[in-house]
């Protein structure tokens, strides 16, 4: 396949309902700008397009807690977002917003389309419905117990403790978020993508590359938790999903019957990758449909793994039915990263915020950027800490590329009043190391080219080493008195390497970058320049040295380790208190004593047991969570408190009529809430 030289890259739109953190500058941001900037500096036509995602019920739950409206919300981290993201050198050619008119114009343009070439199926379905509050609940206002893995508070579209998908009605107890009652199922009507339509050309094209007889990729080069993750949704048989949601925030269905409804996030934000794109070429003069309707075009998506099903199957089957467009060259997926060896949590404060760094650590942009990059979450989950942050620093940045740089940089001005010396007779040390200057650059241009971008800046560093190593070898500052014709092409072979880092770093610390390119006093040269033996010439005036990068002392890292805990002091092991709620409420909850008579695990469901349950006024049936902590023969003849009057639900098959109340430890074992005293069944729980 002829590889393209021109690039549509795509970062993930960040959710405007919060800051930053390291999770998502390791996660998405900073491999997508490593690879932009490499692009360019190779002077391949480039647009990176990024913008905040400002619809969904993420929004409307932050505004609803905040008391606020949406609008405000997103206005106010979509600025302090796009200013981290400027400091921290991210090179987007545009940061867009999806509640821009621009964009619901294009979203409202591309559904029309798409419904006129009847890609949609309108069909009636029950949704839940919170009658205090009159609405129809979007998926983030409905959570309770995965049937997955039985965790408690899964959201209706995602369970966030085994990363399963799912859909409300799936959850077991579930419940509306914003009155926190048990939500009613009603009907309403909505758009949705027939997925199942797709599933053959979509398996198809992800495990070949090809579609519509085409070879669009080439599959050995897609990460192998990427195609996994893919297969896997696919071999499980692909549903219709609704591309509409009953929400009043959000791109309006462009219909008279889709009065009161809204594009669901999921189709509205890529759309917003267009949208931008539009905006950006109108902006610049260019031709947007060359970056997605070209064969000469690389679509790129950066993103992190929570998010690979949308990129890859989603969009995908929206892109293929609109005329034209181009599918995804690749699509590589990071996994997480955790924070001081615990899962990052932004509800437990356990997070290194972006925007503190910035202020805690001033001019320290690009040591963030290299360390997030060398332990990039590439193919599994890594560990961001506070120490081996120092140690990155002070070990690799600080003793080898900048003391490499230093020395060669202080000698040529002490020796040569700054002006580069003239280059010698080569011997063997000299030579082996011009043909690392040259063979370096090409590896790490293969490297980003296969999105291992922690291998493109550990062979960056290399070249630092070789410099480094070439001086501590040679001495020049032993030779000068007695060889200085010597010590002149040890110090122009020196100063060659130190212009040959300015390229091959630009990508990874681009502020440094510029800045040794200063002391150097020349432009930062282009990508095809790498390797070059001459990049300085002869007679040209360096600037005098400064300090590259200096040490971080042990102090300020037990600072951020301190305001770290500190931080999540205030989250308690236990989770938080709920809202209150008035005894009248209470009181209607009909809790008694009851007996379980039998229990047996429900087929198919490894953490179910379907319990016989004597209450004193009936025999009823329960199913209950429980099987991972007791076997059907533990819990027979234990008396339990049972609530009675919860609306009967079938779960696998199986209607529930009650739910058994049990304690949870904050490991997360269960126990049965039991009298102390000899109480009969029917007995009454107050």
């Amino acid at each position: 396949m002829k590889e393209p030289k021109r690039h549509t890259i795509t970062a993930a739109l960040p959710y405007a309902n919060g800051p930053l953190h390291l999770g998502h500058l390791a996660g998405v941001y900073i491999a997508a700008d490593i690879y932009a900037r490499f692009l360019r500096s190779n002077q391949e036509d480039v647009a990176f397009i990024c913008g905040s995602d400002e619809h969904g019920a993420a929004i409307t739950l932050r505004a609803k807690k905040e008391g606020k409206s949406p609008k405000e919300i997103v206005d106010l981290y979509h600025t302090n977002n796009k200013e981290v993201f400027k400091k921290l050198g991210i090179s987007f050619d545009i940061y867009d917003r999806t509640s821009s008119k621009y964009h619901h114009k294009t979203a409202q343009e591309l559904f029309l389309e798409l419904e006129k070439k009847n890609a949609f199926v309108k069909k009636e379905s029950e949704q839940y419905f919170d009658k205090d509050f009159n609405q129809f609940l979007a998926d983030r206002y409905i959570t309770g117990e995965c049937p997955k893995c039985n965790a408690a508070n899964a959201y209706g579209d995602q369970c966030e403790k085994c990363g399963s998908a799912l859909s409300p009605t799936e959850l077991i107890n579930p419940k509306s978020t914003l009155s926190g009652k048990i939500p009613e199922l009603r009907k309403t009507t909505h758009w949705y993508l027939p997925l199942n339509k797709h599933e053959g050309w979509l398996k198809n094209w992800i495990n070949t590359g090809v579609f519509r007889g085409k070879q669009l990729h080439d599959v050995s080069k897609w990460k192998n938790q990427v195609v996994g993750q893919c297969l896997s949704w696919i071999n499980a048989g692909l549903q219709p999903r609704a591309i509409t949601r009953d929400l009043d925030w959000g791109v309006k269905v462009p219909l008279k019957d889709g009065e009161g409804k809204v594009l669901y996030v999921w189709f509205d934000a890529p759309i917003g990758y267009i949208s931008a794109t539009k905006k950006w070429a109108e902006e610049k003069n260019k031709n947007w449909e060359d970056y997605w309707k070209s064969e000469d075009t690389n679509l790129v998506h950066f993103l992190a793994k929570d998010n690979i099903v949308f990129h890859t199957i989603i969009f995908p089957a929206i892109l293929s039915e609109l005329d034209g467009y181009i599918l995804p060259k690749n699509v590589p997926a990071n996994e997480f990263l955790n924070l001081e060896g615990q899962k990052l949590s932004t509800s437990k404060n356990w997070a290194v915020w972006a925007e503190d760094f910035l202020n805690d650590f001033p001019n320290q942009e690009d040591v963030l950027r290299y360390v997030l990059c060398s332990i990039a979450p590439e193919n599994k989950d890594s560990d961001f800490s506070w120490k081996d942050f120092q140690a990155r620093n002070n070990n690799e940045l600080c003793s080898i590329f900048g003391n490499f740089i230093n020395r060669a940089l202080v000698l040529t001005q002490k020796y040569y009043a700054g002006v580069v010396p003239t280059l010698g007779e080569l011997i063997e040390i000299d030579q082996e190391v011009l043909l690392n200057l040259e063979e370096i650059h090409l590896q790490i241009e293969k490297d980003i080219r296969a999105f291992k971008f922690r291998d493109g800046l550990s062979n960056a560093m290399k070249l630092a080493r070789v410099g480094n190593k070439y001086l501590a070898e040679t001495e020049p500052w032993k030779l000068v008195k007695t060889n200085p014709e010597r010590v002149k092409t040890i110090m122009n072979i020196s100063l060659q390497i130190s212009a040959n880092l300015v390229i091959v770093f630009e990508p990874f610390m681009p502020k440094k970058s510029l800045e040794l390119a200063n002391l150097l006093n020349i432009e930062i040269p282009k990508w095809s320049y790498c390797g070059n033996q001459n990049l300085i010439l002869e007679g040209h005036q360096i600037n005098k040295p400064n300090i590259l990068f200096e040490k971080i002392e042990d102090e300020i890292i037990e600072y951020q380790i301190n305001k770290l805990k500190s931080s999540n002091k205030n989250q308690t092991k236990f989770s938080p208190m709920k809202d209150e709620i008035t005894f009248d409420e209470f009181s209607k909850m009909d809790i008694r004593v009851g007996i379980i008579k039998a229990a047996e695990k429900v087929e198919k469901a490894d953490k179910l047991l379907k319990l016989t349950v004597d209450t004193g006024i009936d025999v009823r049936t329960v199913v209950s969570g429980i099987a991972e902590h007791f076997s059907a023969d533990d819990v027979v003849g234990k008396k339990v408190s049972v609530l009675l009057n919860l609306a009967p639900r079938k779960i696998r098959g199986v209607e529930s009529q009650g739910m058994i109340l049990m304690a949870e430890t904050e490991d997360g074992e269960l126990s049965f809430v039991a009298p102390t005293k000899e109480i009969n069944p029917g007995n009454t729980i107050r």
